[in-house]
């Protein structure tokens, strides 16, 4: 026998494919047809039929069941295909007539979700009513894996040295800086700019992540980044630098107009210091309608005006 494509096409309805899956998952040709709610005789029937027009053995017989030849193997796969890519037309026509609807899982930074993110997720939810959001806050380059592997439909993260793209495809968001944070009595505070060089004798608190990127940029100076103080929070090293224990570098859009009393903000003329902020989604994998309506609100928005929020 040889496999007939043309047959196949216009003989075979969805029915018997899925019957046939159905069969392959339960090694059972009597199991599919309980499970499909019809009479085994007529899927044992559908399913000779379906060979026939295949014109390829596509199940191996047992005393105990059924397996899937290799041949059947491949239309096993194709099936899931086409049933999954069914599932993604009902959603984006029903999207035309019951309007968006589904949940979204949206990963990103505190960095990112305080200045940005809240206030737009909440300015989408009361646009689409119909879509549940669930916020993921992670480290930046644990987003990037989270929408890798699924865990995640959208992510939103800062570009940074070494991190692996090659699970996401990206979208540009927005962009910011980070600044030096230093005591408004101190002597950087009446520079117009700084670099990270100049701040490497002070006591440099880093957050988080940004423990890596210090580190970095000191071995490009031929030097080694030993923090004394490495905390989670912007507003904890704020507090620091307020209370004369060293230096920071943080987003701008981070600090409010607040902080300016007892700390400066001065320019870092770092090449990292610009911070490109991206919106990923899995690669090779269409974003649902939800998740594709959120990425066009979340690209639509403009930037805040400049204000700023510290603390947890």
């Amino acid at each position: 026998m040889t496999f007939n494509r043309v047959h196949l096409i216009r003989q075979v309805d969805l029915f018997t494919l899925r019957l046939f899956l159905t069969a392959v998952e339960e090694q059972q040709i009597g199991r599919a047809a309980i499970r499909e709610n019809i009479a085994a005789s007529t899927a044992t029937k559908r399913i000779q039929d379906l060979e026939e027009i295949a014109g390829i053995e596509l199940l191996e017989r047992t005393p105990k069941g059924v397996m899937a030849t290799p041949a059947g193997e491949v239309l096993a796969r194709h099936i899931r295909a086409i049933f999954g890519s069914l599932d993604d037309m009902r959603a984006e026509i029903a999207a035309f007539t019951e309007g968006v609807r589904g949940e979204v899982t949206v990963a990103s930074a505190r960095s990112i979700i305080a200045p940005f993110l809240a206030r737009e997720l909440a300015d989408f939810s009361r646009d689409f009513p119909g879509v549940d959001l669930v916020i993921r806050e992670l480290e930046n380059a644990d987003i990037v894996q989270a929408v890798a592997q699924g865990e995640a439909d959208v992510g939103v993260f800062a570009v940074a040295r070494d991190l692996d793209l090659g699970g996401v495809e990206t979208a540009d968001y927005r962009t910011d800086r980070l600044v030096a944070v230093v005591p408004r009595t101190h002597a950087l505070s009446a520079r117009s700019s700084v670099s990270f060089e100049d701040l490497m004798p002070e006591n440099l608190i880093a957050v988080g992540a940004m423990s890596a990127a210090f580190a970095a940029a000191a071995k490009r100076l031929g030097q080694e980044y030993k923090p004394k103080f490495s905390v989670r929070s912007t507003g904890v090293a704020i507090s620091l630098v307020q209370a004369g224990f060293g230096v920071t570098v943080q987003p701008e859009c981070l600090l409010g107009m607040e902080l300016f009393d007892s700390v400066a903000a001065v320019d870092l003329t770092e090449p990292w210091a610009k911070r490109v902020i991206l919106i990923a989604t899995a690669r090779g994998r269409t974003p649902s309608p939800a998740a594709r309506a959120l990425i066009k609100h979340l690209q639509g928005t403009p930037p805040p005006a400049s204000e700023g929020l510290a603390g947890d």
